[in-house]
């Protein structure tokens, strides 16, 4: 959660929730009449997609609604006539799993662009989507597009659209929050929502029926769909795609009493985003660039981490002169550090580290996690509480408070991110470091741009390229009467560490790599509340193999 998301929501009305609950719709037995499909005329209702892409294969999808299961046959060819199509065959689109089909196209050449479609039984055909395999080999150049917190209700998806214009990329990278559980007035309030652009269902989704048509309606946006036409996408999911600040146990806006258990609206999120989203049922993931690199596909939310510390709760009721700075230095010196936290668990850890060792050995220049939050440790500016003015919200103003306070005991300002999980960073970072390891760090989440070395034991671990996000108003918002310029600054003067921010602008990454170089793009639009794709500018920065460390 950053500072301007709102508190965790009031219980739902009883009415329709309880009865849902009672009666275990929220699993597996809910698929009979999809709402998403109610919502949708039939036939391709959503375009196509395509994602894990190896050096011979990648996976299609798309969504055919019928009245009941229908074959499809699917084509891939080198060319948009399909003359002669190297791959193809059979897959079923069943309203079990919303009507959506994704077959794994396999036999293909690596670093090949190729042409897919699909065919219902009457003929009519889908939109024809593009991919691209990965290469094997020698590798000169790799190009990726990286987003992250694309929340509709607060203006037009303009990175998409600009991304695809460009038509640069080899691969499209989502970080997560790919959308918000949020109900209609929570985030954005009714005040801030674009006209045209409210959430459906209205309500908070919690329900396996309501993650789908959370689902049909973004990928009813032109720019999002045009996107997925284009390129294949590597994602993974963040809080939002579940509920936000999600963590292995619960969430902070879950509330059992009112949205039952948990574990069952954490399977149907998941369950909607494995039928909707191109992605394996993998939780992790590596991607082999040839002979350039290896991408890790990171689970740092639902796996394995332990719920996250809240400074607030921390602090609460102590008042007494002294009693909360020393709770703070307790807290500091105590649990923060505690080495059983997890973030992704042994299993995946272990994984990490052998990979890691694993790519440098095979002579690959860099090893490139790809994942949700940010590793870079970030303190709060002491400045900040001079900047807070009497008309922002009070929880806004309480968790500025405690951020100013915690940051003066040397404690980070987001617990949700790897800053609340030092040791299992460490573990990370001395992973790495026994790699020798050229580690990039692709995060997302914060809504902002950074940049930051990453070093662990005063030795350099590697540099992080944080994302700004696609339509999400980030730390800036807070503050709308301080120039974001002057927050910028207060905060890389806070953080030694950080290179580069930018508090005021959304976009997206565009990151290339070579064996000589890693350079991040930040791409920044002019504005999100107009349907506009053009940009406002740009930033480099570079990081060099051997160096492990940000050179401009």
């Amino acid at each position: 959660m950053i500072e301007t998301e709102p508190p965790a929501a009031a219980p739902l009305p009883l009415l329709d929730r309880r009865a849902l609950i009672r009666g275990g719709l929220l699993g597996a037995g809910f698929a009979a009449a999809p709402l998403s499909a109610q919502l949708a005329s039939p036939g391709f209702t959503s375009g196509v997609a395509s994602g894990e892409p190896a050096a011979s294969s990648v996976l299609l999808w798309t969504r055919f609604v019928a009245e009941a299961e229908t074959t499809l046959r699917w084509e891939v060819a080198e060319t948009l006539e399909f003359a002669r199509p190297v791959a193809g065959g059979e897959v079923a689109a069943s309203p079990d799993r919303d009507f959506c089909a994704k077959p794994l196209a396999r036999g293909l050449a690596p670093g090949r662009w190729y042409y897919y479609r699909f065919i219902a039984p009457g003929g009519t055909i889908s939109d024809v989507g593009r991919t691209r395999t990965l290469p094997r080999g020698q590798t000169d150049r790799f190009r990726m597009a990286v987003f992250s917190c694309s929340n509709i209700g607060f203006g037009w998806f303009n990175a998409y659209a600009h991304a695809a214009a460009a038509d640069q990329f080899d691969c499209v990278l989502h970080l997560g929050d790919y959308f918000y559980e949020y109900g209609s007035g929570t985030y954005p309030s009714g005040k801030q929502v674009l006209a045209g652009r409210r959430v459906e269902p209205a309500h908070e989704i919690v329900a396996l029926a309501d993650y789908r048509a959370r689902f049909a309606q973004y990928r009813r946006d032109p720019d999002l769909r045009r996107l997925h036409q284009l390129f294949p996408m590597i994602a993974v999911g963040d809080d939002h795609e579940y509920a936000n600040d999600a963590w292995q146990g619960g969430a902070e806006n879950h509330q059992p009493g009112a949205e039952g258990p948990w574990s069952a609206r954490k399977a149907a999120a998941e369950r909607a985003r494995r039928e909707w989203m191109p992605v394996s049922d993998q939780d992790w993931a590596c991607y082999e660039i040839g002979d350039l690199a290896t991408l890790f596909r990171l689970e740092t939310r639902l796996t394995a981490r332990a719920e996250q510390f809240n400074i607030g709760r921390l602090l609460a009721g102590k008042t007494a002169p002294g009693e909360a700075e020393a709770a703070l230095a307790a807290f500091r010196d105590g649990a923060w550090r505690d080495p059983s936290r997890a973030m992704i668990g042994a299993d995946q850890q272990a994984w990490l580290a052998d990979g890691l060792k694993g790519s440098r050995r095979a002579g690959k220049v860099w090893q490139v996690l790809v994942q949700q939050v940010l590793m870079g440790a970030t303190r709060t500016p002491p400045e900040v509480l001079e900047w807070a003015t009497n008309d922002l919200p009070d929880y806004v103003r309480a968790r500025i408070a405690n951020g100013a306070a915690a940051s003066r005991a040397g404690l980070p300002m987001n617990m949700d991110a790897w800053d609340g999980y030092p040791a299992a960073r460490e573990r990370v970072f001395a992973a790495a470091q026994a790699a020798e390891a050229n580690l990039i760090s692709l995060a997302g989440d914060t809504h902002n741009a950074w940049a930051f070395d990453l070093a662990r034991g005063g030795q350099p671990a590697g540099v992080e390229f944080g994302g700004q996000s696609v339509t999400s108003p980030g730390y800036e918002s807070a503050f709308p009467r301080i120039a974001p310029e002057r927050i910028a600054k207060a905060l890389r003067e806070t953080n030694p560490a950080l290179g580069f921010s930018d508090a005021s602008r959304r976009g997206y990454m565009a990151v290339e790599l070579t064996p000589g170089a890693a350079t991040c793009e930040y791409r920044f639009l002019r504005n999100v509340r107009q349907k506009d794709a053009s940009l406002a500018g740009t930033h480099r920065v570079t990081t060099l193999p051997g160096r492990r460390v940000l050179t401009g």
